[in-house]
C-alpha cells in the first residue's frame, strides 16, 4: 500500500495532538515558559538543516525570489484564512488555544523538511515507509507539545501532511523517470537548507521575536528545485 506511511505519519499527528490537550491543564506561566523553549528548539533544528547546503546563494535568491512571489499570492493570509475557517466550523467548543495559528505553525513544521519527501519516495518507488513512519513518531511526538500550548488547530495540520506526502509517494515513479538522481539529491539538500531557514523563522516567532510571514516563504521552495535544474543542465 502506497499512502500507509503517509497514512501512519497523519494518524501519530493526530494521537499525538490528542495526549497534548490532555495536558492543557498546566498554568499560563508554565505554558509560556515551554513555548519559549519549542520555539528555541525549533529555531536550533533550522539552524542544523539550514547548514547543510552546499551552495548558499541558492538558499539566497530561493528565498528572496520565493517571498516576493508568496508575499503577492500572500500564502500567509490563505492559509490563515483556512485555518479560521475551521475554527468557525468547529465553534467556540474548541477551546485552549488559537486554531488557526495552531494548524498554521504545526503545519509548516510538519511539511517543511527531506524525511517528508526522501520517505514519500521510498513508499512509492520501494513500497518501504520506514522512513515516514520514523517522521510519524517525532511528529507525533512534536504534536503533544505543540497542541499543550497551541491548541487542537495542530491536529488539522494531519491533513495537509497527508496530501503533500501523499501525492509524492503516488507520483514517485514518474518523478524518479524524469529527474536524475543527483539532481534529486542536490534538490532535496538545497531543499532542507532552504526550509530550515523558514523553520528557524518559525522558531523565532514562536519566541516572539520575530513576527515573519513564513508561508509566505513556501515558494522558495519551487525556486529552489528551478535553480538546482538550472546548475545541474548548465
Amino acid at each position: 500500500m502506497v499512502l500507509l506511511g503517509t497514512a501512519i505519519n497523519a494518524l501519530l499527528i493526530v494521537i499525538g495532538t490528542l495526549i497534548g490537550r490532555l495536558l492543557q491543564g498546566i498554568p499560563d506561566n508554565t505554558k509560556e515558559t515551554v513555548m519559549s523553549i519549542i520555539g528555541l528548539a525549533v529555531a536550533v533544528l533550522g539552524i542544523q538543516m539550514g547548514i547543510q547546503s552546499e551552495n548558499f546563494i541558492i538558499i539566497i535568491v530561493s528565498l528572496v525570489f520565493g517571498s516576493i512571489l508568496g508575499e503577492w499570492i500572500d500564502l500567509d493570509k490563505q492559509l490563515n484564512r483556512l485555518g479560521q475557517f475551521m475554527e468557525k466550523k468547529l465553534g467556540n467548543k474548541a477551546k485552549g488555544g488559537n486554531i488557526s495559528q495552531g494548524f498554521v505553525n504545526a503545519t509548516l513544521i510538519f511539511v517543511i523538511g527531506s524525511m517528508a519527501i526522501i520517505g514519500a519516495l521510498d513508499s512509492g518507488l520501494r513500497n518501504d515507509h520506514s522512513v515516514l513512519i520514523t517522521k510519524g513518531i517525532i511528529d507525533g511526538f512534536t504534536a503533544v507539545i505543540l497542541a499543550s500550548t497551541l491548541g487542537i488547530g495542530v491536529m488539522l495540520s494531519a491533513v495537509p501532511v497527508f496530501l503533500y506526502q501523499g501525492i509524492i509517494a503516488v507520483f514517485a515513479g514518474q518523478i524518479s523517470r524524469f529527474i536524475p538522481d543527483a539532481a534529486l539529491q542536490m534538490f532535496i539538500q538545497e531543499m532542507t537548507a532552504t526550509g530550515g531557514v523558514m523553520i528557524l523563522a518559525i522558531g523565532l516567532n514562536l519566541v516572539g521575536v520575530t513576527k515573519i510571514r513564513v508561508a509566505n516563504l513556501l515558494p522558495g521552495i519551487l525556486v529552489v528545485a528551478i535553480a538546482v535544474m538550472f546548475i545541474y543542465l548548465f
